[in-house]
């Protein structure tokens, strides 16, 4: 409709539809499809478990709220943010059952965590396609999406939930009062789960610095090849797989477990698709063009544009896939965006995955999953972790904007 309206041939509309479904899924269609595997294993497995649990020892009961929150953030980065929430939120609980402290005390770092390495961090989708559709090195994205999560972490975590705990006590619900403990002595251990959710991070960060350091032009064309996303992936995949029949499962089990993983790249990719879409009827109708003079005459940077038009979709729309698909296709058809350094561009990476974030209210899924979760009503889901949601993406669009002077 958009491409009707600006008086585009019919001609131009349909090569703008496959050029934006193609060249946008080509990029994307298998890292969603591998990193969905991947973080399906490493929940079976126990991994997140793993890692919960360990840190929660480290840190101590007093501490736990910022091992949720580092846990979280981990997690998030191969598991989606649902699965995340649904497996660890029962330590949240029976911490909060123990320590005799309101469930939000360790339930909001929780959610912050998982929301910031949902929305920052790859391989999780958001990032990803949003860097596709950029054309920005993914090495950029996870250094720069790092920095970002982790200040939005600890401003929307351990500080948010220390105010909230204070300000509402909710009880445990009833539900999961009773559940028994987690047996530890059946998890996989924590070196092993850190070490291969980081295989691909190490990996696409070591690609990325080998473009730029001549001293490792040596190594350049081996990391060129395990730092290419999708093989970093695959070798994770790899290791996952190793791990989980090292823990008992059979390859047949493993093979269903992958499989049913699947099923909601489907809709990912589909919204991705569209925002590919948008951005070439955007492009080949000229209207790239207006947008970015109009913007140009506002005076605002590329990667604040980025955040509020990507607020604007979230706020209206509820979902933040569909609004970094949305955001990341108007920005891309903007005029002059490839000449923009790949420090600037994952910054503007960045500054989407904030707006995204921001205002989660009555449309977004994850507003009623947590309200159901936690036992809150709609007042204090908005009280809580609509403000939360709003710290994450708003403290790392500060980061990224404070990262972007230097770019």
């Amino acid at each position: 409709s958009i491409g009707l309206l600006a008086g585009m041939p019919t001609k131009d509309i349909i090569a703008a539809v496959n050029d934006g479904i193609g060249n946008t899924l080509k990029g994307i269609a298998l890292l969603v499809g591998l990193g969905s595997m991947f973080g399906a294993i490493l929940e079976v497995s126990g991994g997140a478990q793993t890692i919960a649990v360990t840190m929660v020892k480290k840190f101590g009961d007093e501490k736990a709220a910022w091992a949720l929150g580092i846990t979280g953030l981990v997690i998030a980065m191969p598991v989606f943010f649902d699965a995340g929430l649904i497996i660890l939120i029962p330590l949240a609980f029976s911490l909060a059952k123990k320590t005799k402290r309101s469930s939000l005390h360790y339930v909001i770092p929780l959610l912050a965590g998982l929301a910031v390495g949902h929305a920052f961090i790859p391989p999780t989708p958001g990032p990803v396609l949003v860097a596709t559709m950029l054309n920005v090195d993914l090495g950029w994205v996870i250094l720069v999406g790092i920095f970002c999560g982790i200040f939005a972490m600890i401003v929307a975590g351990p500080v948010w939930g220390s105010i909230c705990g204070k300000k509402f006590y909710v009880p445990v619900p009833e539900s999961v009062a009773n559940q028994e403990e987690i047996d530890e002595s059946k998890l996989p251990s924590f070196g092993l789960i850190v070490g291969i959710i980081l295989i691909p991070l190490v990996l696409i960060i070591l690609d990325s610095i080998c473009g730029v350091v001549p001293a490792l032009a040596g190594v350049a064309p081996i990391f060129e090849f395990l730092g290419e996303p999708f093989v970093a992936l695959l070798i994770a995949t790899l290791a996952a797989i190793g791990l989980g029949l090292r823990h008992g499962y059979t390859m047949k089990e493993l093979e269903k477990v992958m499989t049913k993983s699947l099923e909601p790249t489907g809709l990912i990719l589909l919204v991705t698709a569209c925002g590919g879409v948008l951005r070439y009827v955007l492009q080949y109708s000229g209207l790239g063009d207006v947008i970015g003079n109009a913007v140009a005459s506002m005076n605002l940077p590329i990667v604040v544009l980025a955040f509020i038009i990507a607020v604007l979709v979230r706020i209206s729309v509820g979902s933040a896939t569909v609004a970094m698909t949305m955001a990341a296709g108007i920005v891309a058809a903007l005029p002059g965006i490839s000449e923009l350094s790949p420090l600037y561009l994952a910054c503007t990476v960045a500054a989407v995955a904030g707006g995204s974030t921001v205002c989660s209210h009555f449309n977004d899924s994850g507003f009623w999953l947590v309200r159901s979760l936690v036992g809150i009503d709609e007042k204090t889901t908005l009280k809580t972790w609509t403000i939360m949601e709003t710290l994450v993406g708003g403290t790392g669009f500060i980061v990224a904007l404070i990262i972007s002077f230097f770019a």
